[in-house]
Order: structure tokens, then sequence, then C-alpha cells
């Protein structure tokens, strides 16, 4: 005799099937409905995983399945033309020429109409995906950067309007150029509608969230709760006159969703699908690691998150398979290969179900120890602690964000072992934060209570590199030293394995921005000391003088400052140049570190044809590749490419990368 569960759920995915097609339009009845098939089992699974003893979960299904075909129907046809192929070709994003670019809307064109007008200056730097930070409607006054969401379906009318970002988006496709916006998963704002029902005793929506009467649960998990914000936002729940006490993991003004609640589900994966049908070609799916909460644990990184992601890549691997979904999870990389699909730590069996790119953030902070403690060895250990990932999947590379540097997720390797020197973070934030006589940064502390607890860096990669200390002071040497430390670093994310992203103005060494100080609703939150508007003048004086291509207009660059965005741009636009000539350079092509003799040293092999070679320290040092190496007939990739030999000692702070002759 058949299990009744399993007629049940057979009955349910016939009932899901019929009523989706019924909803489908005629024309594309047929290219739906073969994805669906193809996609739908494990969409189905996942939401009777976490949804099937809910009391709504039939209903809910049943309407969200007639949403979903809603979404098939609207999707324009400029973007199912980029399905299609993007089906065919599922690792289109990994290529060598695909470079990033991060940037908030206001601070890097005004609005959106403003970005707009910036697509060729993107397109002349080789940008092919770009991430503009939260840009939908949200909550007046403190909005956490924007990331407290009040209307999911409308453009911030401070940053224009939805005609423009349709606009945008159809701009940008016409330039190769394909865009990511986040897409706030863990909560809401406290005014969306959502809340403000809630606030009004709706039954419905107060299940939306995470509402207590009391203290008595929010008490018994906060014994196994970290804390984002220790020392601005602390504690996880925030008492809401004649509401109760509401899970807030950020801020107090930022409601935890109950993703227990199949209707949460059902309203924010239909919500990408509308977002994904005005142009939006990837999302940063925020604050991934926090969605599920169970009692005994600190809620992060739990198996029904991944259900959760599972289901959602179904969502666009059926109706939009164009488009890529990215995790937001800042965990140590051996934690984050769950978030591309990858189950029991085996590549091989690997299905690649959930995300396509996560960021590597172990990689990211560890860039910045390797730098302050002078040790290349610590990055090859990085390099070969690097999970393998599945088939059309790829770790997003990066120096700064819009976020502070996290030096959590660096804690283990921060212990040593039998073969690696243990390092301290506390002394590394310091550096970073200028307070060690040795330091030439002028980074702050985020979040921090002293060398004991140690939590995170704010700062531009200028300001943390010495660029912005050195120009203070007018000092041409060590100005010299910044720019390659900062040129060094970049060169290694460009380097590695994955999809290098810049953050906004470091084409140009933008440096910190302190006038966040003098503004109220900014001045508590110490992030904005990189959210730097982006300075026009100076990237268009080096761009038009880059263009000429010859050292001897350093002479007629106006200002330090300027001649140094001048070399920095060069820089950066010589390797993105070799990085698109360069197949090794793939983001999913093998990444493996190579001895080189000196602990001070790293070199990094990609494929067989792509060899880095860094100095991390300011002194010169001896290297020795290995002799199969040593013995090779390679071209310098950032010179021309004329046929070299390899060095045998390498100046402070150098970087060359070489491919076979």
């Amino acid at each position: 005799m058949q299990d009744p569960n399993v007629r049940e759920d057979q009955l349910r995915i016939r009932e899901a099937r019929a009523r989706f097609a019924e909803a489908l339009l005629p024309e594309y009845r047929a290219a739906a409905l073969a994805r669906w098939d193809a996609h739908a089992p494990r969409l189905l699974e996942a939401l009777a995983m976490l949804y099937a003893q809910t009391t709504r979960f039939d209903d809910t299904l049943s309407q969200f399945v007639e949403g979903l075909a809603d979404g098939i129907n609207g999707r324009p046809q400029a973007l199912r033309a980029s399905d299609d192929a993007r089906e065919r070709n599922p690792s289109w994003f990994l290529a060598q020429d695909t470079i990033g670019y991060s940037a908030y809307v206001d601070r890097f064109g005004g609005d959106l109409r403003g970005v707009a007008e910036r697509v060729p200056y993107l397109q002349r730097l080789g940008v092919r995906y770009l991430h503009l930070l939260p840009f939908l409607q949200a909550r007046e006054g403190d909005n956490d950067g924007g990331f407290a969401v009040r209307d999911y379906d409308a453009v911030d009318p401070a940053l224009g309007t939805n005609d423009d970002l349709l606009a945008l988006t159809a701009r940008l496709r016409d330039a190769g150029i394909g865009l990511c916006a986040d897409l706030v998963l863990n909560h809401t704002a406290d005014d969306h509608a959502w809340a403000l029902a809630a606030r009004g005793g709706d039954a419905h929506y107060r299940d939306y969230y995470h509402i207590f009467p009391d203290r008595t649960l929010p008490d018994a998990y906060e014994r196994t709760l970290g804390q984002v914000f220790p020392q601005t936002a602390p504690g996880n729940f925030t008492h809401v006159p004649n509401v109760g006490w509401v899970w807030t993991t950020f801020y107090g003004y930022q409601w935890d969703l109950n993703w227990s609640n199949p209707d949460v589900f059902a309203h924010m994966a239909l919500t990408l699908l509308r977002l994904a049908n005005r142009g939006i070609e990837a999302f940063r799916l925020d604050s991934t690691a926090y969605l599920w909460k169970s009692t005994g644990t600190d809620c992060m990184n739990r198996p029904e998150a991944h259900t959760i992601l599972r289901a959602l890549r179904a969502v666009c691997d059926i109706a939009a398979p164009g488009v890529l979904l990215k995790a937001e999870a800042i965990v140590p990389a051996r934690e984050l290969t769950p978030y591309f699909g990858l189950r029991n730590g085996n590549a091989a069996d690997a299905v690649g179900d959930e995300c396509h790119l996560a960021y590597h953030s172990t990689l990211m902070a560890a860039l910045w120890v390797a730098l302050a403690e002078s040790r290349g060895d610590m990055l090859a250990d990085i390099v070969a602690r690097t999970p393998a990932l599945p088939p059309a999947c790829g770790w997003l590379t990066y120096l700064r964000c819009h976020d502070d540097i996290g030096w959590g997720v660096l804690r283990e390797e921060a212990a040593g072992d039998s073969e690696h020197a243990p390092f301290d973070l506390a002394r590394i934030a310091c550096f970073y934060a200028g307070e060690t006589p040795d330091s030439y940064a002028r980074g702050r502390a985020f979040q921090s209570a002293g060398c004991e607890h140690v939590h995170g860096t704010n700062g531009t990669a200028a300001a943390l590199t010495g660029i912005e200390a050195a120009l203070a002071r007018g000092d041409a040497h060590a100005l010299a030293l910044a720019e390659r430390r900062f040129t060094l670093l970049h060169g290694i994310v460009f380097a590695a394995a994955g999809l290098p992203t810049l953050y906004m103005g470091d084409e140009i060494a933008l440096g910190n921005d302190e006038t966040y100080l003098d503004d109220a609703e900014r001045a508590d939150e110490g992030r904005w000391l990189h959210r730097p508007a982006m300075d026009w003048a100076r990237a268009h004086a080096a761009e038009a003088l880059d263009a000429h291509r010859n050292d001897d207009e350093m002479d007629r660059v106006d200002g330090a400052a300027n001649a140094t965005a001048l070399r920095i741009g060069r820089a950066l636009r010589a390797m993105i140049a070799a990085r698109r000539a360069t197949p090794d350079l793939r983001a999913d092509a093998s990444m493996r570190a190579v001895p080189l003799g000196d602990a001070a040293a790293f070199g990094l092999r990609r494929g067989d044809g792509f060899l880095a070679l860094c100095n991390l320290s300011a002194r010169e040092i001896a290297i020795a590749p290995p002799p199969e190496l040593a013995d090779a007939h390679w071209r310098d990739a950032l010179d021309g490419g004329r046929d070299t030999a390899l060095p045998t000692r390498l100046p402070p702070y150098a970087l060359r990368w070489f491919v076979r002759a």
C-alpha cells in the first residue's frame, strides 16, 4: 500500500502543474512547462520540507504558482532572449572579461538617471557587472544605508522612479553590463506595510515577523545568539509599544521576517521576479545566514535557510534562468560552500542548486592581514583552504566594499597551527586604525570594544594602504610605496579565482569621507567613512590623461592626488585588459599557491598558463620559483606582453603577472 504522505505529495505536484499551465499564456506555455518539469520537483520538495505542516500551505502554494506563471507571462522579450542564451551557457558570468563594480546610486550618480549618464565611463573601465547598493524605497531617517526597505516594489523617490530603473537597465543591457541589486531577505523596515499592519494588531501580518509578548523566549534565544552591532545596537530584540518584543538582528527599525510562514516565502519570491522583470539580472541576497531561527543555536547558517535558497533558485530556474543569485553570508570560506548547493563537503557530488556567487570574505580579510604582517605564506594557506565549487558557480573577490572589514572570518587562521605562525587580529585592527607606531593607515575601528573585542575596520583602500596619509604629508617616497601596496592587493584580487569587483572610487584611489560626522543621520554609523561621493573631476582628469599613455604627461598633472589617480587608474585598467586577454583567469579556472622560498612572497597559479608573483613586504626579497616554472618561457602580462624570464628578486610590494609565451 502506498504511503498516504507520498500520495498527498504526488497529488500536490499534479495540481500545482495543472494550475501553473492553466495560468500561462499560450505562447509561453511550452517553454515554461519544460522548465517547470526540470526544476519544479526541487521547488516543491523544498517548500514541502519547510511548510507542509502549516495550515496555510496548500492555499499559499496555489496562489504562489499562479503568481509564478504571471511573472513568466510578464517577462519582457529582451530578457527572455537573455534567459535562453544563458541557459545554454550556464557559466556565462565566469568569463575572464566579467569585471564588477559596486557603488551607491547617490554617491556615484546622484540618482538613477545620473547613473545612466555614467554608463560610458563604466564601459571604458571594462565593467560588465554593476552592483548598485539599495535603491528601493527605504524608511525615512536612519535606514542602514537603504537596507531598511519600506517598499520592495518602488524605487526610493530620492533616487528616481520605476521608469528610471527600466531605462537604466535597458541602457546597461545595450552596453553589455548586467545590473545587480540588493534583495533584503532577513528583514523589512519597521514602517513597511506589513509592519504597520502588525502594529495595528492584524494577526495575519503579526505572523510575518517574530513577535513575543514578553522576554521569556527572547531571553532563551539570546543565550546562544551573537551580535551584529554590539556597540550601537546591542541585543537581538526590540520592545515596540503595543506590539511586544520584536526580533531585530540588526537595528531596532529592521524587523526580522518569519520565514517559517509560507506567505513570507511566496511574497518575497514573487517580489524577486517582479524586480527581475524590470531588468535586474543579479540579486545580492542580503543576510542569508540569518533567515531561520532555532532555539539553542546561533540562528545562523541553519539547514532551513539553505532550503529557502534552493527554493528561490528553483523559482529563478523556472521563471528567469538568466538571473544570478549572490549569497551575502560573511562567514569563513569553509562555511560558505553550502550556499552554492555543496553538501557533505564533496564538490564532485554537488549540484549547484543554491546561489551562483558568494563573497570570498576570507580572502578579502586575509589580504589585509598579509599586508600588515608581510606574510605571503598565510595567503597561500587561504588559497589552499579555499574549497572547490560546483560547476557554474564562482566566488566574488573584492578588496573593499560598503561594509567594514570583518576580522571574525579569520579567527581560526589567527590561532595558527603546526605549519603556520599565529597572528594577532587585535594588533592588526589597531594597525589599520592608525593606532600603532608603525602604521601608515587611516582607518577606524568598527563595533569594537577595545583590543580584547575586535570586530571590524572601516576605511577606503586608499586610506588603509597609506595613500591618504602620504598625500596629506606630501611625502613622495611614502606615496610611491602606498601606491604599490594598493596596486599589489588589487592585483591579487584580479588574479584570484572569482569575479573581481571594484568598489566605487578605487580606480582613482578615493580617500575617506569625514563629512559624515556632520550629518546627524549618519554620524553614528562609522561605515560612512568609506562611502564617499565620487570625485568626477578627478576621475575625468585621470581618464583624459590616461588616453595619452605617456609618462611625460605626469609633469602636467595638477596636484599629487590627481597624479596618484592617474597612476592607479592606469594600473587597474592594465590588469583588466590583461585579464580579459587571459583565458586562464576565468573565474572558475583552477587556483593554487606556489612556494617561492620567502615567507613574504606569494605566488599564485591559475590554470596552466598564468603565474602571479607578489612581495607583501617593504624589503626586496629573493625568490626561488619551482624549476618547472623558472625554466618555462613567459610573457609579462602587465608590461606590454614582452617575453621575459622569471625574476629571482622582487622589489618592495612588487606585483608581476606572467603568461606562458
